[in-house]
């Protein structure tokens, strides 16, 4: 028995996320069929994070374990012929078998982009949030500056997180714009639920002038979810890299 791991790219909006549910399709189920199809064994993956409904990734990882002959680095151009056109397998490799992108120590990054302009565009609706008001960058950074570093996250995150600590770590915060695309991009060892999107959402209301820069401080050090802002929509999220062994 073998273990690959899999990097899989997605254009996750016309799925209910990663995590196999009741409800609708998602990508973890797709790609059990498709790999399960290709091995001729039933495969179920384990992936590294479980995006919602909406979200896209570049760069989530999954394991699979197998008995085929396939090598590693082909499982990727066998099985990519076999998904949809929005699920894509990058790069396909052999790792050890109690390997599991779950438990190794990483860093994620995030992207989070919202198209800032006065008309929306119908052709970038799947991948950005439109924001119609102009947005203050400047505040913006200076909101984020306050989010940087090893902090109580509990006001970022979802009211039905279940998790042991919301203690996390953001290394680096950036926001920048091109044209009237604004890219808010996060690097941190792990992230809550919904805490990516609640921080896009509070920064983007700085922006506005709804909240200043620093409340944000104020919002960080309440632990009050009801205190921050809105959680931003999904489809401006983008899971972009996870970094193993750092």
């Amino acid at each position: 028995m073998r273990r690959i791991k899999l990097t899989v790219a997605y254009d996750g909006t016309d799925y209910c996320g990663w995590q196999i549910q009741p409800n609708g399709i998602t990508i973890e189920e797709v790609l059990n069929s498709a790999l399960s199809r290709l091995t001729g064994q039933r495969v179920t993956v384990i992936g590294a994070s479980r995006t919602d409904a909406g979200v896209h990734a570049r760069g989530n990882v999954a394991v699979l374990d197998t008995e085929s002959p396939i090598p590693p680095e082909r499982f990727a151009h066998a099985v990519n012929p076999l998904l949809p056109e929005d699920i894509v397998v990058v790069k396909s490799e052999e790792v050890p078998e109690d390997w599991h992108p779950r438990y190794q120590d990483s860093v994620k990054t995030y992207e989070y982009r919202i198209l800032n302009r006065e008309m929306p565009d119908p052709l970038r609706r799947r991948d950005t949030w439109h924001v119609s008001f102009p947005l203050n960058l400047e505040k913006m950074r200076a909101a984020a500056l306050c989010l940087t570093g090893e902090h109580d996250f509990r006001s970022f995150c979802s009211i039905h997180t279940g998790v042991k600590t919301t203690v996390r770590t953001i290394y680096k915060l950036d926001i920048k714009k091109s044209g009237d695309l604004i890219v808010i991009r996060i690097k941190g060892n792990g992230f809550l639920y919904n805490m990516v999107r609640i921080i896009a959402g509070t920064l983007t209301e700085v922006g506005r002038g709804f909240r200043s820069p620093e409340d944000v401080k104020c919002i960080l050090e309440s632990a009050e979810r009801r205190l921050a802002g809105a959680t931003a929509p999904p489809q401006g999220l983008i899971l972009t890299d996870i970094e193993y062994g750092r």
